[in-house]
């Protein structure tokens, strides 16, 4: 849409680094009845009026693709007018020109970073007489530099309290992007949590560091007394190495400053227009030195996109339970406005592949419906028009070659957000982009009816990796050839949902699987055997499955898959018969495994399974992050199969409900909840004198399946006993 009555303006003279603020000062001619400040940024900004914060939103306009799409934001700031006014608005560098995606150059990115701090604001008042006045950004707008001395993504910020900025500086008006913007289309980002520092320590060598004792995405707000020009500084870390030292190597080439100049008396200092992951500060520096601060003055506030949240897990297991918060904070750290892999490093982008295998848990744990339908209207204006899906959304790197299951969360990602909320406008409004991701493949592949050629992540990390690789040695085309069938399933599936005519993707589905069990009659890695099992590709999928459960343990009851097997292990042993031995992975603490890190202190889910190694030292430097949440998604085999709670495929969005729970006596209770769109599920076994005693709680009509028996209920709330 285009704004009327508004201009884009930029300072006259660039500010370099220095964030730039801009202001407007105005009068009332009268008594207001409302007051909407409309605006949006090339960066992230931070409104005041009369020194108040306008809105909750931290980091607006927030992150979408900016070539095709610009949020801007709406504020009632009614309540912060006065007689007289000042309107400041400062802009940062934010995702919009930061120095991404890091480790690498991006010709995408640098388009972005060579646009001007520009801003776009309207201001209108309407007064109690009717009366209506619009302040928009135009040449008689001032700028100054501000207290913001530098900001950035990946680089922290530098802030001078001292500074005082003198709004006399001359704005140009320019020709800004127009036709991009739209309204306010995901969750805003906002304070969540506040964490008191937990304890502070010296380390081996010397350092003062604070334990938030969380892993977290976010910043740190400080309250001190200092004079004019004293300096607080910190650094940020997630782990400490063996020795109890401070370790920043993984945060890369991310410099992660927080460096505050103080002003006189007694101050309080959060950063504006950037976050950090983090659970450790170190004390670099601070007014009248390091020996003088303690941790009651440091207060860590975790920041992600505002969802509510609708899953709970908990079990007799502390371990398990510490997996579920870890999970939970691995959702939490990494949806700030885009789904990204981690939150500390040089990178922070939207992988695709990642959003994939977490969708799912990702709608369990939250109502992510308007979170995910954000992010995927990105990924469809990012789409090619051959159909390609980059790796990443908003897709900065622009990779030359797509690759299978990072770009198929373009069809399995809107099919699980229609499963969990049962709404079918994501389908309506994303099936284009899922059928051109089919038919790309269709026309890329170099053998029909598979998908050969092109180059892929295959199994990611998977753990029978070849030394020296980060691919598992599951068939890369294997792979490719059958992400390939199940995303062709979901688009008929998803098209007859919308009444459309999909024969010719029913036709297709049927050459993939004789193609596939035609090439590949046998299969030699676990994740081969998950992959032919869950997606339906062999022609005995029990066998598969036999010979997934012989590979577990004759490796010693051992995971071995990576990124794309692992979210789909658990839930072919447990189709299969196997549930037991399901568990045995979930409830395993030795390496590898989901509770290895828990013994480790791990308060996050880790991108690697020995992000630290039995022996204490680190699986790398360059690639390690601690707050990683692909591997979270387990949390949907709990939800789902455990504790048994699924929507009746007829009835998306739990209209109607299957409650089946799978019970193992190593545990003595579980229980599970979900707040649905029709009200709360519950799901609850325990050890009850020798036998399992059930209590579930559906609020609408519901199949329960208890020991193989099926029982038709309404909704209420039901207790069943059956002998272990």
């Amino acid at each position: 849409m285009k704004w009327t009555n508004a201009t884009w303006i930029k300072p006259a003279a660039d500010t370099g680094d220095i964030a730039p603020v801009f202001g407007k000062s105005f009068t009332l001619s009268g008594e207001i009845r409302e007051a909407t400040l409309s605006l949006t940024a090339l960066g992230v900004y931070e409104a005041e009026l009369n020194g108040k914060r306008a809105g909750e939103f931290i980091l607006a306009p927030g992150w979408t693709s900016y070539y095709s799409r610009l949020q801007y934001q709406e504020y009632d700031v009614t309540g912060l007018l006065e007689k007289d006014n000042a309107l400041t608005v400062t802009v940062g560098k934010g995702w919009y020109r930061s120095r991404m995606p890091g480790w690498q150059g991006s010709k995408w990115q640098d388009g972005l970073r060579g646009n001007p701090a520009g801003l776009l604001a309207r201001l209108t008042l309407t007064y109690q007489d009717g009366r209506q006045e619009i302040i928009s950004t135009d040449e008689s707008w001032k700028v100054s530099e501000s207290r913001v001395r530098f900001s950035e993504i990946y680089d922290g910020e530098i802030y001078d309290a001292a500074f005082e900025p003198v709004l006399n500086g001359d704005v140009l008006v320019f020709e800004g992007p127009s036709d991009t913007l739209i309204p306010q289309q995901g969750e805003e980002i906002r304070e969540q949590e506040r964490i008191a520092g937990a304890r502070m320590f010296t380390t081996p060598k010397g350092e003062t560091v604070i334990d938030f004792g969380q892993n977290i995405t976010g910043y740190v707000e400080t309250t001190l007394e200092g004079r004019v020009g004293e300096v607080l500084d910190l650094s940020f870390a997630e782990v400490m190495d063996k020795e109890g030292n401070f370790y920043t190597a993984n945060y890369r080439s991310a410099k992660a400053q927080y460096h505050y100049t103080c002003r006189d008396g007694l101050q309080t200092y959060k950063p504006k227009l950037t976050f950090w992951g983090f659970r450790y500060i170190r004390v670099n520096q601070f007014p009248g030195g390091v020996e003088k601060a303690v941790p009651a003055q440091f207060t860590a506030i975790a920041l992600h996109s505002d969802m509510r949240r609708t899953g709970f897990l908990s079990s007799s297991s502390p371990e398990l339970n510490r997996l579920f918060d870890n999970i939970i904070w691995g959702q939490k750290g990494n949806f700030v406005d885009v789904p990204t892999d981690c939150p500390q490093r040089d990178e922070r982008l939207g992988w695709t592949g990642d959003a994939q295998v977490f969708v799912r848990t990702a709608c369990l744990n939250y109502d992510a419906e308007k979170f995910f339908a954000k992010w995927l209207a990105d990924m469809a204006a990012d789409q090619h028009e051959d159909g390609y899906v980059g790796h990443v959304i908003p897709d900065m790197l622009q990779n030359p070659h797509a690759s299978a299951a990072w770009g198929d969360a373009a069809v399995i990602c809107p099919w699980e957000v229609y499963r969990a909320y049962g709404n079918s406008s994501i389908l309506e409004n994303q099936f284009e982009c899922m059928h051109k991701w089919v038919d790309h493949i269709t026309a890329a592949t170099t053998t029909p009816n598979l998908w050969t050629g092109g180059t892929h992540y295959g199994d990611w990390l998977g753990l029978d990796a070849p030394s020296g690789s980060y691919k598992g040695s599951s068939d890369e085309t294997f792979i490719a050839s059958a992400f390939y069938a199940h995303s062709t399933s979901l688009v008929i599936r998803a098209g007859k949902v919308l009444g459309l005519d999909v024969s010719s993707y029913e036709a297709l589905y049927d050459r993939i699987v004789a193609a596939f069990r035609e090439t590949w009659p046998a299969y030699k890695t676990q994740t081969e055997c998950v992959l032919a099992a869950h997606f339906r590709l062999a022609p005995d999928c029990q066998a598969a499955a036999d010979q997934l459960a012989r590979m577990i343990t004759d490796c010693g009851t051992k995971l071995q898959t990576g990124f794309v097997g692992t979210p789909y292990l658990l839930h072919v042993l447990s189709d299969y018969g196997y549930a037991e031995l399901a568990y045995s992975l979930l409830l395993r603490e030795e390496y590898p495994s989901w509770l290895y890190p828990v013994t480790k202190g791990a308060t996050t889910i880790w991108e690697h399974w020995d992000g630290i190694m039995e022996d204490g030292d680190f699986w790398s430097a360059d690639m390690n992050s601690y707050n990683h949440y692909a591997y979270g998604s387990v949390a949907d085999w709990v939800y789902g199969v455990a504790a048994g709670i699924t929507p009746v495929e007829s009835a998306p969005g739990y209209a109607k409900v299957r409650i089946a729970p799978v019970p193992d006596t190593r545990l003595d209770w579980l229980k599970a909840s979900l707040n649905t769109r029709h009200g709360l599920v519950r799901s609850e076994w325990k050890k009850s004198d020798g036998m399992w005693r059930f209590e579930i709680t559906t609020p609408v009509d519901a199949e329960i399946v208890i020991g193989g028996t099926l029982h038709q209920v309404t909704p209420g709330t039901y207790y069943f006993y059956h002998n272990f």
